[in-house]
């Protein structure tokens, strides 16, 4: 409550003209959001300027606030409170979340956001594609909308040469793989606008994609020694440090991949037999692996220090506020911070070649490939059997001489 965190000042900010009837509850929501002390008092010391300026633009009552003069709001703070400008938008979460603000940005959405929307709920309804699908199916159609925007492209005036200038466009920014998943998404984009004769036909077999080679790269993996060093170098004295030691230990000793790892939940851990469990997007099917005692040190450690608050139950959470789930980019941000201060030379943008380590140094101490392949989640052997080509040294040596090599000379003078 605002009483127990100003008790002298509360009664200042409770009786706000305008926000002075949000200012206790907004208070309890910054405080079951995780925000720090500090944090909320900072916030609140800035509600009588906000309420001010809101007012001064003709605002009133708490129900005729809208994004758009909110977003006046903080660009006119930006300029003199640089730093604490940013609780104009946290206030407008609390509207938000608390149903005492209308979005009206959907309300008032152009026809291509209308469009791109209509496209989301035909892959959904329609095509019955899972949410992560339909998240990028439908961000490169309002990416595509927005150029043809830009380069003034009615949709029933699409030809080849505004596809051709788009995919060039985003070639500069992906790679050949991320490009063919985009062709891909753009051609699906294509057939749904000539359904109804919004686009013309055939538009879609008119994009060619870019030429991917089976195997011809190898796997990204670390020598083993590098993984243990940079697993050292995580400072474990602050509760992120240990959420993070955590999590990078689980994926270099169970070779997890980032939306595992943020996955686990309380439910998932058997303390007492030392299980762990998985539940793998990529094939659908549980794993149990046995917790070792490291990994076990490490997941009690990070508990004890930031124990999950009700109602979130898994392991790992959102270290700032606002607090929440931890999403798989998160994790691929915390290891290149992690990269950044370990000083060490990791061409590697993402934690995936932790994994890709952890298979090969299994490989190299034996571990037969069916027992990597089950460990990892695998479905066949051939997807386990790429990391043999990592295993130089050990190809070597059962490398065949030349026939004939070592004589050639000898013949030759005779």
């Amino acid at each position: 409550m605002l009483r127990s965190l100003l008790p002298k000042a509360h009664r200042k900010y409770l009786s706000l003209p305008l926000l002075g009837s949000i200012a206790d509850g907004f208070d309890d929501w910054l405080s079951v959001s995780g925000f720090a002390r500090g944090s909320r008092v900072l916030s609140i010391y800035l509600l009588p300027i906000v309420d001010r300026d809101l007012r001064r633009r003709g605002v009133d009552e708490v129900s005729k606030l809208s994004h758009a003069v909110l977003d006046d709001c903080w660009k006119c703070l930006k300029k003199r409170y640089p730093c604490r400008s940013g609780t104009v938008h946290t206030l407008e979460r609390y509207l938000v979340a608390n149903g005492l603000l209308v979005d009206d940005r959907q309300a008032a959405a152009t026809p291509p956001l209308s469009l791109s929307n209509e496209y989301t709920d035909h892959l959904r309804e329609v095509r019955g594609f899972a949410a992560s699908t339909v998240s990028s199916h439908r961000r490169t159609a309002q990416c595509f909308l927005q150029h043809l925007g830009d380069t003034h492209v009615a949709l029933r005036a699409i030809r080849a040469n505004s596809i051709e200038s788009y995919i060039a466009d985003a070639g500069k920014r992906l790679s050949r793989a991320s490009l063919q998943h985009e062709v891909a998404a753009l051609r699906g984009f294509l057939r749904f606008l000539s359904t109804d004769g919004r686009a013309p036909a055939g538009l879609d077999r008119q994009i060619d994609t870019p030429r991917l080679y089976r195997l011809e790269r190898l796997p990204r993996a670390l020598p083993w020694q590098t993984v243990r060093v940079l697993l050292q170098s995580i400072d474990r004295r602050s509760p992120m440090g240990l959420r993070d030691y955590a999590m990078f230990l689980l994926i270099a000793t169970y070779g997890l991949r980032a939306s595992e790892v943020v996955a686990i939940t309380f439910e998932d851990i058997r303390w007492r037999q030392r299980i762990l469990r998985i539940h793998q997007r990529k094939t659908s099917s549980p794993l149990e692996l046995p917790l070792t005692n490291e990994v076990l040190s490490a997941l009690v450690n990070h508990l004890k220090q930031t124990p999950p608050p009700a109602p979130y139950r898994r392991i790992f959470l959102r270290m700032r506020a606002p607090m929440g789930v931890l999403k798989p980019t998160a994790v691929t941000e915390a290891f290149q911070a992690l990269v950044r201060k370990s000083g060490l030379s990791i061409p590697y943008q993402g934690p995936h070649c932790l994994r890709h380590s952890y298979a090969l140094h299994l490989l190299k101490n034996g571990t037969p490939l069916k027992t990597i392949g089950d460990i990892l989640g695998h479905r066949t052997a051939e997807s386990t059997s790429m990391y043999l080509r990592l295993a130089t040294g050990d190809l070597r040596e059962v490398s065949l001489a030349v026939p004939g090599g070592r004589h050639r000379g000898k013949e030759g003078r005779c």
